[in-house]
């Protein structure tokens, strides 16, 4: 039996219940893969590397431990790293929290 996972606070810019989806110009997106960002990763690499925030001061901030914001951040700049360099969409998911199979490097 898996523990309940702990609810996480997120107040980025990005708004919560939205989806978006960055592509690279020129290509159509059903030509694309999709990498998800889930949105408390997005959280996490906002505070972190957005507002300059410690591990520690996010996971404050999110309610959650340095830990979790620690593997948090590693998935999301992983996602977006292999978004850029792969010229593949990125989607921020709405209100999706992260999963353990979704955060790791895949």
């Amino acid at each position: 039996m898996t523990r309940p996972r702990k609810p996480r606070i997120c107040n980025c810019p990005h708004r919560a219940g939205y989806s978006a989806v960055f592509k690279p110009a020129g290509t159509p997106l059903k030509d694309l893969e999709i990498i998800r960002l889930a949105h408390d990763e997005l959280e996490a690499l906002y505070l972190c590397d957005g507002e300059g925030k410690t591990q520690e001061e996010a996971g404050v901030c999110m309610g959650v431990s340095r830990g979790t914001v620690q593997r948090l951040l590693a998935g999301a700049r992983c996602k977006v790293a292999r978004a850029l360099a792969g010229q593949k969409a990125l989607a921020i998911s709405g209100d999706e929290p992260a999963t353990d199979q979704a955060s790791g490097p895949a």
